[in-house]
């Protein structure tokens, strides 16, 4: 049983290799996703089709929590940018990350109306086997076996501790 284990657990651990490599940067990426680390400023120049109150402006632009700082003959002005009101010309800086990390970033928090999800499941119980085979990778009883289940504990009270902070 130890020997298909540790087969399985090499093979898995193998396929999945280049997703958890994926895993690792988006969550890395998702850490800063409230700053403007990695991000690339982009100058848009937007005419609008119809006039819009500036109440609903954020809205309209996909901006959250757009809050207009002032209104000056006409135009309102909001961080990063301006709504010309007579014109209905919006420019404002947006900062995006760029497509590749946006598209990891993206799988990493897939929900159920994605098809992605179903990755993110099968991920998940990969890396739960995980967690189950590598106690079959030493034999029970032998000290190195015995210092894993140490080190296993003080991983798991050191979660608990940071969940608890």
């Amino acid at each position: 049983m130890n020997l298909k284990m540790r087969i399985y657990h090499r093979y898995l651990g193998f396929f999945l290799a280049g997703i958890m490599a994926v895993y690792a940067i988006s969550g890395i990426i998702l850490i800063f996703r409230d700053t403007d680390a990695f991000k690339i400023e982009e100058q848009v120049e937007e005419v609008l089709p119809e006039k819009v109150p500036v109440e609903e402006l954020g809205r309209r632009l996909r901006i959250r929590d757009l809050k207009v700082e002032k209104i000056e003959d006409n135009v309102a002005y909001f961080e990063g940018g301006t709504y010309d009101m007579n014109t209905l010309t919006v420019n404002y800086t947006k900062k995006e990350l760029p497509t590749v990390l946006e598209k990891m970033e993206h799988l990493h928090k897939a929900k159920t109306g994605d098809p992605l999800f179903f990755l993110n499941i099968f991920f998940g119980l990969g890396l739960f086997f995980f967690v189950i085979s590598s106690f079959w990778m030493f034999i029970p009883g032998t000290d190195i076996f015995k210092k894993g289940l140490y080190f296993t504990l003080a991983g798991l009270v050191l979660t608990l501790v940071m969940l608890l902070l």
